[in-house]
């Protein structure tokens, strides 16, 4: 191997793993959300690291091409993160719809008791006493 390209993917590997720990810190992605990039970004790293797993990880599993094999993972952990987003976003529609539900009760709650309270007197200029 190329010592630029080992450089390189080492460099990608640990940058990848960087910008994850960073918006974790920062809030902007939740380690709940955060569990299938760092698990990519550890395999990309160890690959990057150790070229000859990947040759011994195909040869095992009986891909010819060890660089299918990274297609298959990166598709496959592709496919975990989108299967758990949809999980999430399942339990965020059903709690929206709950607090929309909600809302409408306490808003025609707020009418009826608005509708049922005594007019204010007029003092005749327009002020209520």
């Amino acid at each position: 191997m190329n010592p630029m390209t080992y450089a390189f993917g080492i460099a990608a590997a640990v940058l990848a793993l960087v910008a994850i720990v960073e918006l974790m810190r920062r809030a902007t992605l939740r380690e709940r959300h955060a569990v299938w990039w760092l698990v990519g970004g550890v395999i990309a790293l160890v690959v990057a690291i150790f070229p000859q797993t990947l040759t011994w990880a195909a040869d095992l599993l009986g891909i010819a091409v060890p660089t299918n094999l990274v297609f298959f993972i990166a598709i496959g952990l592709l496919f975990l993160v989108s299967l758990q987003y949809g999980a999430e976003l399942t339990r965020i529609e059903d709690k929206i719809r709950t607090l929309a539900e909600k809302s409408a009760f306490h808003e025609q709650r707020i009418a009826e008791l608005e509708d049922a309270q005594p007019a204010a007197e007029d003092d005749g200029e327009g002020r209520a006493r």
